[in-house]
């Protein structure tokens, strides 16, 4: 299953906070078709049916089928840099 670094949980829970207003918000990683090779991070009030949910230090996490197979054994990892931009990183589970 996914884990998420103390600063993911942060920033994750950080942008849920400032952009919904929902207790059960969090960040959904989907990915259009099991082929694809990127990843789609959106804001949700509440998990789609069938998502899987990680949750981790106040943080949550929603995974769509086909993302949750990409993810299944990764480390989340995030950054804000110099200009305020958040940096996503994946990483093998170590």
């Amino acid at each position: 299953m996914l884990t998420l670094t103390e600063n993911a949980s942060t920033i994750v829970k950080t942008i849920t906070d400032q952009t919904t207003d929902s207790e059960d918000a969090g960040l959904r990683f989907s990915q259009e078709a099991a082929d694809a090779s990127a990843l789609a991070i959106t804001t949700a009030d509440a998990p789609e049916p069938g998502d899987q949910v990680v949750e981790d230090g106040g943080a949550r996490v929603f995974l769509e089928e086909n993302a949750a197979g990409v993810l299944d054994d990764k480390v989340l990892d995030a950054q804000v840099d110099d200009t305020g931009s958040v940096q996503f990183s994946i990483a093998p589970q170590g």
